[in-house]
């Protein structure tokens, strides 16, 4: 018998005594994994599974909890939400807000990232630089709003360092001036969010091969070159993967926003997360509210197919 017809018999032997097995064991072990599974399945019926079915059946009716006897009334509240200008102010600022603050983190982390990952700082330089760029995403929410409330108050430091600079004249209230409110409040969020950008730029670039930029080298390539054509491409995925998370993520910043401007002065910081709170616990219309957390909860779904669909291409 040839070494090829004992290994097909040991594997039809095998094959044999798996079936066996299986056809013997016991009906109550096939439900084992279930059993498993069960205490997980009931925590994601419970907190989310019944919040988003309430929420869908809020929307679909009026004066919801308010009142014991409310009525379907269809997709009147969409209706009405989508055509709100309150509603439109707040999904026009959240989009400036979101495509401003993850362009500046993408573009700050980039940078940070490959000054800490460059041979031409020291070690030291480098370990001082990372301690003091992480610091910002240390800080709770609460804190960093009390802060820049404080820097940016009239008699802060920051107007005291632009009035020596000639940059501003007296006292400016940024976070209370309709024109800059916006900016001011984006500013704090791109100053609290990059680390997060720069942490994983930065272990994205430390796991990129240095043969591919000693190859580069020997042909000749300069820095800009080895950077349009290893580097980017090297980190493509994990960039593609943080921007989609940081718009999800920032998409729905409501503690920052609420802290420092509360969505005015007159809307012009109003976010969709502010106007769907203010619906439900400022003016009590639960229906509308919900309603509009639908559409949020949506466009979120939306982003988070894109992001699935990113990591399905990087596997």
């Amino acid at each position: 018998m040839t070494p090829t017809h004992v290994a097909l018999t040991r594997s039809v032997r095998r094959a044999g005594r798996g079936r066996a097995q299986s056809f013997g064991r016991h009906p109550a072990q096939a439900l084992v994994p279930y059993a498993y599974l069960f205490p997980t399945l009931v925590l994601l019926l419970v907190l989310m599974v019944v919040p988003i079915v309430m929420v869908i059946g809020y929307s679909l009716m009026d004066a919801v909890i308010t009142t014991r006897e409310s009525q379907f009334i269809g997709l009147d509240n969409y209706v009405e939400i989508l055509a709100s200008g309150k509603f439109l102010t707040a999904l026009a600022n959240t989009f400036w807000f979101v495509s401003v603050s993850v362009v500046a983190h993408m573009l700050l982390g980039l940078g940070f990232a490959m000054l800490l990952n460059s041979e031409a700082v020291s070690a030291v330089t480098r370990t001082v630089f990372r301690t003091l760029f992480v610091l910002p995403w240390l800080l709770t929410v609460a804190i960093i709003a009390i802060l820049w409330r404080l820097l940016l108050n009239p008699n802060g430091v920051i107007n005291a360092i632009l009035s020596a600079l000639g940059v501003v004249s007296g006292q400016h209230e940024w976070l209370a001036d309709p024109n800059m409110a916006l900016a001011a409040v984006t500013f704090i969020n791109i100053w609290a969010g990059y680390p997060f950008f720069m942490i994983s730029i930065l272990a994205g670039l430390q796991g990129i091969p240095r043969d591919l930029y000693e190859a580069a080298e020997v042909d000749g390539a300069g820095a800009i070159r080895r950077f349009w054509s290893i580097t980017l491409p090297q980190l493509r995925p994990i960039i593609i993967s943080m921007a989609l998370l940081d718009i999800i993520w920032t998409s729905q910043q409501f503690a920052l926003i609420w802290m420092t401007t509360g969505g005015g002065p007159l809307n012009r910081t109003e976010m969709l997360s502010t106007f769907t709170y203010k619906l439900a616990f400022s003016d009590y219309d639960f229906a509308a509210a919900s309603a509009s957390a639908v559409i949020v909860l949506i466009l979120s779904m939306i982003l988070a197919y894109f992001y699935v669909r990113s990591q399905q291409a990087r596997d």
